[in-house]
C-alpha cells in the first residue's frame, strides 16, 4: 500500500453508565430466532490452540471463556473445518467425535458469561495450499516437463532441446535464474515455484474441484447439525477471504459449469450450501454467513457485487449478514522458502485488518461506507436482515455512530476484544477509562502468520497480575489476558 501515513490514535471518549444503558450499542437485537442482550459481537479469530487432531483443548476453553467474561452479545468461534482432514491446530467439526469437546466449549462460554453471551461457530472449507518449495526441488521433481518448456528453452539458449532427455531439461532449469524461469514456465507454474502450489475453484481439471458443488452442501449440512448437537446458538457460514466459498463468489470465478461467470452463477453454490445447512438445523438455531464487501484484488468483486449477494442471501432467509473486506491470496507477499503463502500480507490483507500505518483515511471505521451501501441495498429490497460490521471499530462513539448512521445493526470487534476482553463490560459500567486500547499494530496478526499461538503484545508479557496464567509453547508469553480486578 503506497503513501502510508503513521496515524496517532487519540484517547477515546468513553460513556457513562447511564449513556451506555441508553445507547443503541447496548440495546438488544434479534438474530433470527436468537435474542442478543446487546449489539456487541466478537468475530471469529483463529488462536492456534486446538489439538493437531482438531480437538478442543483447555487452552482453547480459556481463550473463549476469557472473551465471555466481557459479556458481549455474541461470540463467533474460529473458522472450524467441515472436513476431517489434517490441518494443524485448527478446530474441526467434520466427524461426530468432535461434538463432545465443542459442547464443553459451549458450556464454558455460558458459564463464564453468566448466560448473557450467545455462541456461534464459523464453518469453513479450504482447498489445498502447500509451502513454497526450494527451486531445485520444484524444478527437478514437481514440474511436469512439456514440449512448451523445450521450445522456450531452445529459443532462449539457441540450442535444440526437442530431443533432450527430461533430466537434461530439468538440469538446465535448475541451473537457471529467475529470468530463465519467468521466460520458460507458464504463469501458473512460476507461481507454484515462487508461492507454493495452491488449488483454485476454477481448476476444473481436478475431479474433486469440479465436484465441489456436489460435495460441499452435504458437508456443510452435516457440520451444522453437529454444531446444533453441541449446543451452539447459531452457525456462521464462512464465505469470506481466501477460502473456497469466497472464491466461488469472486469475479475471478469463471467456471463454465453453471457455478461461475455471472453474479447469479457465482452465488449459486453459496445459496445451495445455505439451503442444505438450513434444512439440517432446527428453527431455533440462527444461520447466516460472513462474506466480503470488497475483495480489493485486481479483477475481484466489488461492493456492487456484495450488495447483490446480500439481497440474495436475505431473500433466501439468512438470519444475519456479517461483512469483512479483502484478505486474499491473490495479492499476498511471496513467502519464504518452506513457508506457505499467507492471505493477509498484501493490500487486500491491510484492508481486512487496517493498522495505524494507513492512507489519509486512517484505519478507524474504514469499512463502514461499504457496509452502509450493502445494508441500504438489503433494506431497499424489503428485508430487515441484521448486518454485522467490523474493521477497527474500537471506540464507543465509532460503534454507536455506525449503528445510528445505518451502517450496521451489530458491531464486531476482534483486535480490540483481544486487547481487552472486558472492554464491553467496562463500557457498560461506565468504567471506560480502564479499557486497554488496541494499538492497531497487528502484533497478533504477525503471530497468526507464523502459526504461533495468538496473543496481544499489550498483555502477553504481563506476569505480575497475581495469577498463574497458561503460557505459550516457549513459556515466554501468557495465553490469556490478565484478569480485570
Amino acid at each position: 500500500m503506497s503513501g502510508r501515513i503513521r496515524h496517532r490514535l487519540e484517547p477515546p471518549r468513553w460513556p457513562t453508565a447511564e449513556e451506555a444503558a441508553d445507547s443503541r450499542l447496548f440495546s438488544p437485537v434479534e438474530i433470527g430466532p436468537i435474542h442478543l442482550t446487546s449489539r456487541t459481537w466478537v468475530p471469529a479469530m483463529v488462536p492456534w490452540r486446538a489439538e493437531e487432531s482438531g480437538e478442543v483443548t483447555d487452552a482453547l476453553l480459556e481463550w473463549y471463556g476469557r472473551f465471555a467474561e466481557g459479556r458481549p452479545g455474541a461470540i463467533v468461534v474460529e473458522a472450524t473445518g467441515i472436513r476431517d482432514i489434517p490441518s494443524g491446530p485448527l478446530l474441526r467439526i467434520g466427524d461426530d467425535r468432535f461434538v463432545e469437546g465443542l459442547a464443553r466449549l459451549v458450556d464454558t462460554v455460558r458459564e463464564r458469561s453468566g448466560g448473557r453471551t450467545r455462541l456461534f461457530i464459523q464453518l469453513i472449507d479450504f482447498l489445498t495450499v502447500k509451502r513454497r518449495p526450494p527451486p531445485e526441488k520444484f524444478l527437478s521433481r514437481f514440474l511436469r516437463i512439456t514440449p512448451r518448456h523445450r521450445e522456450r528453452l531452445s529459443t532462449r539458449d539457441a540450442r535444440d532441446f526437442s530431443a533432450a532427455s527430461e533430466d537434461e531439461v530439468r538440469a538446465r532449469l535448475v541451473a537457471g535464474d529467475d529470468d530463465d524461469w519467468r521466460a520458460v514456465l507458464s504463469p501458473r507454474e512460476y507461481e507454484d515455484l515462487t508461492y507454493g502450489y495452491r488449488e483454485r475453484v476454477t481448476d476444473l481439471h481436478l475431479p474433486h474441484v469440479r465436484a465441489l458443488p456436489e460435495t460441499l452442501p452435504p458437508l456443510f449440512a452435516a457440520a451444522a447439525a453437529r454444531a446444533e448437537r453441541a449446543g451452539f446458538d447459531g452457525v456462521e457460514l464462512h464465505f469470506a477471504h481466501a477460502y473456497t466459498m469466497s472464491s466461488f463468489l469472486s469475479r475471478t470465478n469463471d467456471r463454465d459449469d453453471g457455478y461461475g461467470g455471472s453474479r447469479g452463477a457465482r452465488v449459486r453454490l453459496p445459496l445451495e450450501v445455505y439451503a442444505a445447512a438450513r434444512a439440517a438445523l432446527s428453527d431455533g438455531v440462527a444461520l447466516g454467513c460472513r462474506f466480503l464487501s470488497d475483495e480489493v484484488i485486481a479483477g475481484g468483486s466489488r461492493v456492487e457485487d456484495a450488495a447483490y449477494y446480500a439481497t440474495r442471501f436475505a431473500e433466501a432467509g439468512m438470519d444475519f449478514l456479517s461483512l469483512s473486506k479483502g484478505g486474499k491470496f491473490d495479492d499476498a507477499k511471496i513467502p519464504r522458502v518452506g513457508h506457505a503463502v499467507y492471505p493477509y500480507t498484501g493490500p487486500s490483507g491491510h484492508e481486512c485488518m487496517p493498522t495505524i500505518y494507513s492512507d489519509e483515511r486512517g484505519p478507524l471505521g474504514r469499512h463502514l461506507p461499504l457496509t452502509k451501501h450493502i445494508r441500504d441495498a438489503v433494506r431497499a429490497a424489503g428485508f430487515a436482515t441484521p448486518v454485522v460490521a467490523a474493521g477497527a471499530l474500537n471506540t464507543f462513539d465509532l460503534a454507536e455512530g455506525a449503528i445510528a448512521d445505518g451502517a450496521c445493526d451489530v458491531v464486531a470487534a476482534a483486535r480490540q476484544s483481544l486487547a481487552d476482553p472486558d472492554w464491553w463490560e467496562k463500557m457498560r459500567q461506565g468504567r471506560g477509562e480502564e479499557v486497554r486500547c488496541c494499538a492497531l499494530t497487528n502484533y497478533c496478526e504477525g503471530l497468526d502468520q507464523q502459526h504461533k499461538q495468538v496473543t496481544c503484545r499489550l498483555w502477553d508479557r504481563d506476569f505480575s497480575a497475581g495469577d498463574e496464567p497458561m503460557r505459550s509453547w516457549d513459556g515466554k508469553r501468557r495465553l490469556v489476558a490478565p484478569p480485570w480486578r
